[in-house]
């Protein structure tokens, strides 16, 4: 075996070597996906606004879990009426500067990989609902499942040590990251249900919340 095929094998030999990968080739596919769009004043600030009501959204928590993490009054709805409105690369730009946010705002850090795949990656997920134009709830429900995959990958790589005696890590990943976005899943497509998404997305965030 050459130097080089021992090194890539020593690599694939860690679990967690794979999934880092795979987390920063999803944030430079992003980053590169973002580039090609032209932003405008007029984005921006709708964008923005979208985030501060994400954030917004974010505090007013229904139940905190023990373990951590937590179900909102829907924080993910704005992230995901941007992906609708601006497409997927502006989705991911959302979610990514909203995980940020909420890195600053509530720091759980066991090490970078870590932090990789519960903050930046999970809300970066949220873009993914663009690719589901007509079918909106569909969307919304990838966008949470594509969260969902990133922090039950955190949960199996990171966390196994916080899982009862004798239970699998992926079982408890699976169980924890579950009863809690199940729920902000269903708060989600219940608030997307009852909006009117067609006329919300055809006039200027801006104005609509004004007028609000």
């Amino acid at each position: 075996m050459s130097a080089f095929s021992h090194k890539i094998s020593l690599i694939f030999a860690q679990p967690s070597s794979i999934f880092t990968l795979v987390g920063l080739l999803a944030l430079i596919i992003a980053f590169l996906y973002v580039k090609r769009i032209h932003f405008t004043t007029h984005m921006l600030v709708n964008v923005s606004l979208m985030i501060a009501l994400s954030v917004i959204l974010h505090t007013l928590r229904i139940y905190n879990f023990p373990q951590g993490g937590s179900i909102t009054l829907g924080d993910m709805v704005p992230l995901i009426l941007v992906a609708f409105r601006y497409g997927p690369g502006v989705g991911f730009l959302a979610g990514f500067v909203f995980g940020i946010i909420d890195l600053i705002q509530d720091p759980f850090i066991v090490q970078p990989i870590q932090v990789l795949f519960d903050y930046p990656l999970p809300f970066m997920a949220m873009g993914l609902a663009a690719y589901f134009p007509r079918h909106k709830l569909a969307g919304a429900t990838v966008a949470v499942f594509g969260r969902f995959v990133c922090h039950f990958i955190s949960g199996v790589l990171f966390f196994a040590s916080y899982a009862p005696k004798g239970m699998s890590p992926y079982w408890y990943s699976f169980a924890i990251n579950g009863s809690i976005l199940l729920p902000e899943l269903i708060i989600c497509l219940i608030i997307l249900r009852f909006l009117l998404i067609e006329r919300l997305l055809n006039v200027k965030f801006v104005a609509t919340i004004i007028h609000l």
